[in-house]
């Protein structure tokens, strides 16, 4: 029987990655067993037992970014949490480790090397530091965009939730368009910035969607479904054809009704999107290193993907390029063909190959 040790959380850009690569070694190796590594403090917490798979906990540790307390303290606080890896390799025979970023992959990667084999999973365009620090004796490391500078990546894509990786869109559209309640003879716009909600995105689709809504005749009439996350203030307008979600737990169904997208551009979307062959605009979210706008880099080039800074979101330059592109059948279908061909939906499946190829 082979143990494997996955690493990884804090948020739900490791975490689902994590737990859909389980699902796949649970589905391809039923006695495997499999252990999630995690902290105290993360998304993992209530994810991981919910999926049912055993969760162990070691103390968060942050690498220092300047040099204070929590500096001066951080070599012994780090050496004692790859002695709890190391610990736990050792106690439960563990024969590889998988990581996939976060707080909880730093120890494990340590704790680990020359003694059993490293896998890593980077989900970004720009690599985090503890993937860029396992990956230098990683036995293999695997990649989602192929412009993420990871030594070794291999392209494999971003490991989905089952019902994403499985949706067949035609064949749940009308499942989805019942459960949202929208109109079955119009199209549908899906808006989105997340969970937690992208104002910017919020305000200037809240402001067109009138002339969204009315435009277009016949085939060509709209409707939006706005998931407005749970961090931003949103007043309703409660115009007709206008649907207001504070938070969307059947992604998948928002998915299948919708027949172009306006999304922020973190990695897990980004990689749903192309896997299900989605027309998108993306609006990369605007603060930290980039990596939202380097994520899309590969769509833009292939002209698979539309994309508008933050800034520029305004509802003026957002109905410059969005009506005209809701009249445009042609355009849409042939940005759909091209997202599809870059989508990968057997990355969870990959991932196992590749983590097993270690262990052959």
């Amino acid at each position: 029987m082979t143990t494997y040790l996955l690493a990884g959380g804090g948020t739900a850009g490791h975490v689902n990655p994590l737990l859909a690569t389980a699902d796949a070694i649970r589905l391809q190796h039923p006695d495997a067993e499999v252990i999630v590594l995690g902290t105290k403090e993360g998304l993992e917490t209530r994810l991981v037992p919910e999926r049912g798979y055993e969760l162990i906990k070691i103390d968060k540790v942050p690498f220092p970014r300047r040099i204070n307390g929590a500096a001066v303290k951080f070599p012994n606080r780090f050496r004692k949490a790859v002695r709890q890896v190391r610990r736990l390799i050792d106690e439960r025979g563990v024969d590889v480790v998988v990581g996939f970023g976060g707080f909880a992959s730093t120890p494990a990667y340590v704790a680990a090397r020359k003694r059993v084999p490293v896998i890593v999973h980077e989900a970004n365009s720009v690599p985090g530091l503890a993937n860029k620090l396992g990956a230098r004796w990683a036995a293999a490391s695997a990649i989602v965009f192929p412009n993420t500078p990871l030594n070794g990546g291999q392209l494999i894509g971003m490991p989905l939730r089952r019902e994403i990786a499985d949706l067949d869109r035609e064949a749940a559209r009308q499942e989805a368009t019942a459960y949202f309640g929208l109109d079955p003879n119009r199209k549908t716009l899906v808006v989105t910035g997340g969970s937690q909600g992208a104002k910017r995105i919020n305000d200037t689709i809240r402001d067109l969607a009138p002339r969204i809504v009315g435009t277009g005749q016949g085939d060509h009439e709209w409707q939006i479904l706005h998931i407005v996350g749970r961090l931003s203030p949103f007043e309703d307008p409660k115009i007709d054809h206008y649907h207001v979600l504070e938070y969307c737990d059947r992604m998948d169904l928002a998915l299948a009704a919708a027949d172009f997208i306006i999304s922020r551009a973190g990695a897990s979307t980004v990689s749903e999107l192309a896997a299900v062959g989605l027309p998108a605009l993306y609006v990369p979210y605007a603060v930290g290193n980039g990596e939202q706008a380097k994520n899309i880099a590969t769509l833009k080039a292939d002209n698979a993907a539309l994309s508008m800074n933050d800034a520029e979101f305004t509802p003026t330059n957002a109905a410059n390029t969005i009506l005209p592109l809701l009249q445009n059948d042609a355009a849409r279908t042939e940005m759909a063909t091209r997202a599809g061909k870059q989508g990968i939906r057997d990355a969870a499946e990959r991932m196992v190959e590749l983590i097993d190829g270690t262990l052959a």
